[in-house]
């Protein structure tokens, strides 16, 4: 997320990703089967325009985009845009996230492992005509293996690689050092190498000088204003299918009762929220014509986390983070004053499930949950006793260190999220009860600090994909910056040998069931560390118009979120209402529409200024990288 909240999302430093969800794919894995590259479902037809006008489907988002390049790329915003632009060489069936043929129709391990060998479809093409072939996946690889500035986003994944080449076209072949039980998850976007090979350095180049941006995936981004809007157009030659829609544009609005307003009448089709809508903004809209609002389990958490110390890979320390929280008693007593089921009941309205492990109960083989005598719950008296072994005695109505400072602390808010500061605010009561002082800081943009370890605690959150291999290892030591102060994988500056011993071992896992069992082994240690505190995982809630969108995808279908899945079903399968003046009186159940469509209109509406997408990518949101 990575799918961030960064949070992200991808999930998700969206180092967010990735979780073998689907227990008949990880036993394929294990089992080294040969996955058949079938198309999944039907190819949409195009939708028909009126006139000379176009089918668009506008959808008002909160997040901004941190970078259009995939290789630095990490809000759930940005990696979601990716997926609709560039293909993957697997992707996940949006029934029950059973990982699927993308690029690549079908891959197969060697009997030690170490080989994986995928066949690349010879029926996709880049948006400037060339084909798209495995060479094109091999340099992609190995350039992330080779260029630190292209590993920023996503090099976890390759970190285990010996060797990529592509012996012909249509065949990849990757050599691993270990086994690795990821190589069905690799959620790596495939570029050009004809038009990447050209750029100079990686870890400055954002992909938003030249329009269009070549690419193979269902849309092709054609304009984007920094904090205004993406646009894309549909690709006629999507091997899946074109999609129904003949533009796609994503606008932003930092005031989310303005997008919601905007839905009402009828300037965008869908809304998002900040990453969701509010309780009172959703049942605002539910008795509203034309509106369907959407709900279903969310894909990723909503975390506190502190500051462990802020330090480069080879431990340089920097930052100003708060010393008393390198004290896991401290940490421990900060979660045991947060009542849970308050912030469910107050701030999300039920609308949110009480947090407990690392991974969403979305996500069932690997969502884990602490012991009766393990469990942190609310006990203020127990919190009070910790600071006391601590070190922090309760002098008056505050505490105070054997230094004789008082134990003051901050916390980094997002702005654009109305949960982190409602939640700030009890925060702030439960901790001064317990001589605590807390200062919420908001911004817009949490990046500056977070990155420089100036912070004590700050609102977190990933969106987590089917493999949970991306958001365990974003606590890697691993995943530190090389330099103080520089954008890295990293969420929190986490390091700790016993962690990275259990990262390594499941990803070197390719039993499910055993791999499973190491990733709670993690969760548990995360846990008990303090360092992260799953404070509740957030339902999706959503809006769109349906008499401009007669049918969308959900992820799962049965019951799931539109935005930031994990692939592009949602914008790929959405069908433009009919506009007769009728509403639903769009054609057939089959998904073609036969009668005329109007397009919808879109205005481009600067609501939060300009200027140049920084080198140092952004902070995210509530939400994360995939």
């Amino acid at each position: 997320m990575v799918t961030r909240v960064p949070p992200p999302s991808a999930q998700p430093r969206s180092r967010m990703r990735i979780l073998l969800a689907s227990g008949a794919a990880a036993l394929a894995l294990a089992a080294g089967s040969i996955v058949p590259g079938m198309p999944l479902g039907a190819a949409p037809q195009q939708a028909q325009a009126a006139d000379n006008g176009k089918t668009t489907l506008t959808v008002a988002v909160a997040q901004s985009v941190d970078s259009l390049s995939p290789f630095l790329a990490q809000r759930l915003m940005s990696t979601s845009v990716h997926r609709l632009m560039y293909d993957f060489l697997t992707n996940y069936d949006p029934k029950d996230n059973h990982t699927v043929p993308g690029l690549a129709t079908k891959w197969e391990p060697s009997a030690d492992k170490l080989t994986w060998t995928y066949t690349i479809r010879s029926n996709s093409k880049w948006s400037d005509g060339q084909q798209a072939t495995a060479e094109d996946a091999a340099w992609t690889f190995n350039k992330m293996m080779t260029d630190e500035g292209a590993a920023t986003a996503n090099g976890s994944f390759v970190a285990n690689f010996k060797k990529v080449t592509a012996p012909s076209p249509e065949k990849l072949v990757i050599e691993l050092k270990q086994p690795q039980a990821t190589m069905a998850a690799l959620d790596v976007p495939i570029v050009p190498k004809h038009v990447w090979e050209k750029v100079g350095d990686f870890s400055k180049f954002n992909n938003d000088t030249k329009f269009p941006i070549v690419g193979n995936g269902p849309y092709i981004l054609t304009d984007y204003k920094v904090d205004q809007y993406v646009k894309l157009k549909a690709n006629k030659s999507f091997w899946r299918g074109a999609p129904k829609f003949d533009e796609l544009v994503f606008k932003t609005y930092k005031d989310q009762d303005a997008a919601v307003a905007a839905l009402r009448k009828g300037e965008v089709s869908f809304v998002a929220g900040a990453p969701a809508l509010t309780p009172a903004q959703a049942a605002s809209l539910k008795g509203d014509k034309n509106i369907k609002v959407n709900e279903g389990p969310g894909r990723r958490f909503f975390a506190l986390a502190t500051n462990p110390g802020a330090q480069t890979k080879d431990g340089k320390k920097f930052g100003d983070g708060n010393k008393a929280l390198l004290d896991q008693k401290v940490r421990q007593a900060l979660f045991l004053s947060i009542d849970r089921k308050t912030i469910i009941d107050k701030v999300f309205q039920g609308h949110a499930v009480e947090g407990q492990g690392y991974i969403p109960p979305r996500f069932s083989d690997y969502f884990w949950q602490p012991s009766d005598s393990q469990k942190l719950s609310y006990d203020p008296d127990r919190a009070a006793k910790l600071l006391d072994q601590a070190g922090y005695e309760l002098k008056g109505d505050q505490r105070v260190g054997k230094d004789g400072k008082p134990l003051d602390l901050r916390i980094l808010c997002h702005a654009t999220d109305p949960n982190d500061k409602a939640i700030g605010k009890y925060l702030k009561e439960w901790w001064g009860k317990l001589g605590i002082g807390l200062k919420v800081d908001c911004r817009d943009d949490v990046s500056v600090p977070w990155y420089a370890g100036e912070y004590d605690l700050a609102f977190d959150g990933w969106s987590v994909n089917p493999d949970p291999d991306f958001v365990l290892g974003i606590h890697t030591c691993s995943a530190l910056p090389a330099k103080a102060k520089e954008s890295a994988a990293t969420d929190n500056f986490i390091c700790d040998k016993t962690y990275d011993e259990l990262y390594k071992k499941q990803l070197a896992e390719y039993d499910p069931a055993k791999r499973a069992d190491i990733v709670k082994q993690m969760e548990s240690w995360m846990y008990d560390s303090g360092y992260m505190n799953i404070i509740a995982y957030p339902n999706a809630v959503e809006a769109y118009r349906t008499d401009q969108i007669k049918s969308i995808t959900t992820m799962p279908e049965a019951a799931g979120n539109i935005y930031g899945q994990d692939g592009y079903w949602s914008w790929w399968s959405a069908v433009p209402a009919a506009a007769d003046g009728k509403n639903g009186s769009a054609a057939d159940d089959g998904g073609s529409s036969t009668g005329v469509v109007i397009g919808i209109l879109v205005a481009v509406v600067v609501v939060a200024g300009g200027g140049f997408l920084l080198a140092r990518r952004r902070r995210s949101t509530a939400e994360e990288r995939e």
